[in-house]
């Protein structure tokens, strides 16, 4: 039986249900892709991810962005950072996280790719 259910139409085809931890995936990859201070009436939601796209990844931007996804993910309760690994790449950087679904004890990863010449995030 499925703790958390959900609508979504993207990606979907027939099926638009989410359940457990494909609405929380989901969930979190709508919430990376709000830019910080975009949300109206709320400045402080979304990720300062998008903002340090061309900033040369130094161990103080790898912290940064750390702090950042530890942040996002800990928005939602049923979820908890246990590693993040940053990548870099021409015009972005691609976030492997590792982090762990509380409710089923279950252990899963997320990765998301900023695309800043596409302006686009992708999930993978």
């Amino acid at each position: 039986m499925s703790n958390y259910r959900g609508f979504s139409t993207i990606g979907q085809v027939k099926k638009f249900k989410l359940t457990d931890l494909e609405l929380v995936k989901q969930n979190l990859f709508n919430h990376f892709n709000i830019r910080k201070g975009e949300k109206l009436m709320q400045p402080g939601f979304g990720s300062v991810i998008w903002s340090m796209m061309f900033e040369p990844l130094t161990e103080e931007t790898k912290s940064l962005i750390q702090e950042d996804v530890k942040k996002v993910v800990g928005y939602d309760p049923r979820t908890k950072v246990t590693n993040v690994i940053i990548t870099q790449f021409d015009h972005g950087v691609q976030l492997d996280i590792e982090m762990e679904y509380l409710p089923g004890n279950q252990s899963d990863s997320l990765t998301l790719t900023f695309d800043n010449a596409a302006q686009t995030l992708t999930r993978s």
